[in-house]
């Protein structure tokens, strides 16, 4: 498994699965996430968005617990990915980009 990368380390238009609950992702989340919650993930795999350069792909949740549990689940089934350190709190609190469904963007 990949050693976690930081929200800095990443672009603000970064390609990434976010695991977050629905509510959390229509909050606020990074412009180009591909939302899969966590429960859905074993189910959605064949959903799992390539990155264009083949660097692992980034997962994000709130503070990187989740995120973490499916970085350990997609690792197990040969994907390469990497969690995002500090999730979206971490990625909030370095003024990256966050879009939302409506209203001003905020990490739930």
């Amino acid at each position: 498994m990949n050693t976690p990368i930081t929200p800095q380390d990443l672009p603000d238009d970064a390609l990434m699965v976010d695991v977050r609950e629905p509510d959390e992702f229509a909050a606020g989340h990074a412009p180009n996430a591909v939302h899969i919650p966590l429960g859905d993930v074993p189910a959605r795999v064949a959903e799992l968005p390539e990155t264009e350069d083949g660097s692992p792909l980034p997962i994000i949740c709130r503070s990187g617990g989740r995120s973490g549990r499916a970085v350990q689940w997609l690792a197990n089934q040969g994907y390469d990915i990497v969690n995002v350190d500090g999730g979206m709190k971490a990625w909030s609190a370095a003024g990256k980009q966050m879009v939302a469904e409506s209203g001003t963007p905020e990490v739930l």
